[in-house]
């Protein structure tokens, strides 16, 4: 059974990722690294938790022995690298982790691969032809858009956060790999991601949590600041795509064509919750409140996927309308199952 290293399979994309790809590749053992940071929860993959193609191994991208002893014990094959810190607040307030995790935990990644698959430039080992590196990064390397156009794969790189900066540089250091020593990577840039598993932290889920809890709704600035939202599950198979049939060196820019606002996202959650789960008195709208914008805060994010839809045919199958209520009613029951275990207790 040929091994695929998975890292940050316990957060939000890699957890809804990992039992779609071991569903659907029941002959690949799938290796699930991660340090289990406060953004990743196992309980997320309790699914696949007995699976006989899944197996979890806890580690730090960071420690360099820690990478290559999972190389050497499982003969990693393949990578799929979704390991990040991730949050902009957080790389605001601190910013060494996202440089310790997303470059330098990029770099040891990179050179494990390496050393496992190929004994010199653009020379693979017999038996590692085509292993294969997916790096998973982020639209807001690309900066900030005004009112009209779109990110592409050929848009000049301008990261405006230490986030950012950071999955900017580790994208850079794929891309060196690929053209000094002839590793077959590919690098997927996407936009929003949205959906079951997400942490609190994040927008969608703090307003559904905020809504639920009955508390202020916490707006930045004005609330225009527009962003592109991906369904997950969309985006999964979008990974999947290109990590089986992209081109080596090649970038794909993975977005859902769901451009909105904060305040249009804030208004369609209360609105749906409003219709399943009203208030005794007022409306959920009422909880919105604006608070002082996050330094730097880019003003604009879309992508362009025409080379993704082109090229390997995907399309996603979600609207925003369509996967943000599924992504409502997971949260519901969650909640729901959160409370029910308080009250026992």
């Amino acid at each position: 059974m040929k091994s695929i290293l998975v890292t940050g399979g316990a957060g939000f994309i890699g957890s809804n990722f990992i039992p779609y790809f071991a569903r659907k590749y029941p002959d690949t053992l799938i290796v699930n690294f991660d340090k289990l940071t406060y953004a990743a929860d196992l309980n997320h993959l309790k699914e696949c938790a007995d699976w006989p193609n899944y197996t979890f191994v806890q580690g730090d991208l960071v420690q360099e022995r820690e990478v290559e002893q999972v190389f050497e014990k499982f003969d990693i094959q393949g990578v799929i690298h979704f390991a990040a810190e991730s949050h902009v607040d957080n790389s605001i307030k601190g910013p060494k982790a996202f440089v310790e995790t997303n470059i330098v935990g990029t770099f040891h990644l990179l050179e494990a691969a390496r050393r496992h698959w190929m004994t010199a430039p653009n020379q693979s080992k017999a038996g590692y032809e085509t292993c294969r590196f997916h790096h998973i990064s982020t639209d807001e390397v690309y900066g900030t858009l005004g009112e009209t156009g779109y990110f592409t794969e050929t848009t000049a790189y301008a990261p405006n956060s230490p986030y950012s900066a950071s999955k900017a540089s580790s994208d850079f250091l794929v891309r060196a790999y690929h053209h000094t020593y002839g590793m077959n990577v590919t690098t997927s840039n996407c936009s929003n991601n949205y959906g079951p598993k997400q942490h609190a932290e994040k927008l969608i889920p703090t307003i559904i949590r905020k809504c639920l809890a009955e508390e202020a709704i916490p707006v930045y600035g004005d609330g225009k600041n527009v962003r592109d939202w991906l369904y997950v599950l969309d985006h999964c198979r979008a990974i999947d795509l290109i990590y089986h049939q992209g081109q080596t060196g090649e970038t794909y820019n993975v977005g859902g064509y769901n451009e909105k606002n904060n305040l249009q996202i804030v208004d369609a959650i209360c609105t749906y919750l409003n219709q399943v789960r009203p208030r005794k008195k007022g409306r959920y709208q009422d909880l919105i409140t604006f608070v002082a914008d996050r330094p730097g805060h880019d003003k604009r994010y879309a992508i362009d996927a025409t080379k993704l839809e082109n090229e390997l045919g995907w399309k996603a199958e979600e609207t925003f309308d369509t996967g943000i209520t599924k992504t409502i009613d997971w949260y519901i029951t969650a909640f729901n199952q959160k409370r029910s275990t308080s009250d026992r207790g």
